[in-house]
């Protein structure tokens, strides 16, 4: 396999469920700073010129979800999507969860700060996108009372969907009223298969 990634991006989510199964992989840099993302050669195999892409063969597979669902397909003995049809519908739920209610937000708070020009971002698009994560993470709160993980009593792909994304939100801050999912988020990453968090990938590649 090949898991084409750049280090603070969504790929992480990819390469944390690769380490945590165990599966060999060639790390295949895409450098978006240096715009490598819009050359022909990478725009051929993803033509939204966006990461993760994981090459397995003849498989060619975007999107982070995508990929993580395929891999715990591709190796369901080790558990990371349960057998049990409620267990798995929760677990597409809470997937759906987090790229839809808490990602989205995020993406609209990167965009109206960093990643549109200066003359097209909107502050007001900003509080909104947080006040909206906010009410969304609150969900998710109550949810992990008590919970251990997400759907079950066992790791599964949404936890590792789901710990990113939070730590994601954590880097700006929109974690402070959520103890639950501060906690969750650091055993997340206690785990021995934890790739580098968003600061350290961002440090890691600023040199």
């Amino acid at each position: 396999m090949k898991l084409y990634e750049f280090a603070p991006t969504r790929s992480i989510r990819a390469r944390w469920i690769l380490q945590e199964l165990g599966v060999d992989f060639e790390s295949m840099t895409v450098n978006l700073a240096a715009g490598e993302h819009r050359l022909p050669e990478f725009l051929k195999m993803n033509p939204c010129g966006k990461l993760p892409v994981l090459v397995d063969d003849d498989l060619v597979l975007t999107e982070s979800v995508a990929i993580v669902l395929y891999l715990a397909e591709k190796y369901p003995h080790k558990g990371l999507i349960p057998t049990d049809i409620q267990q798995r519908s929760q677990v597409y739920r809470w997937l759906l969860f987090t790229a839809t209610e808490l990602e989205q937000p995020l993406w609209r708070i990167a965009r109206h700060t960093m990643l549109y020009p200066q003359h097209l971002r909107l502050p007001a698009e900003v509080s909104l996108a947080r006040q909206d994560f906010i009410d969304m993470a609150a969900v998710m709160e109550e949810h992990m009372q008590g919970c251990q993980f997400i759907v079950g009593n066992t790791v599964t792909i949404a936890d590792f969907v789901c710990a990113y994304t939070l730590d994601w939100a954590n880097e700006i801050q929109l974690l402070e009223g959520c103890p639950h999912l501060l906690q969750y988020m650091e055993r997340m990453y206690a785990r021995s298969s934890a790739p580098l968090r968003i600061a350290e990938a961002l440090a890691s590649i600023n040199g």
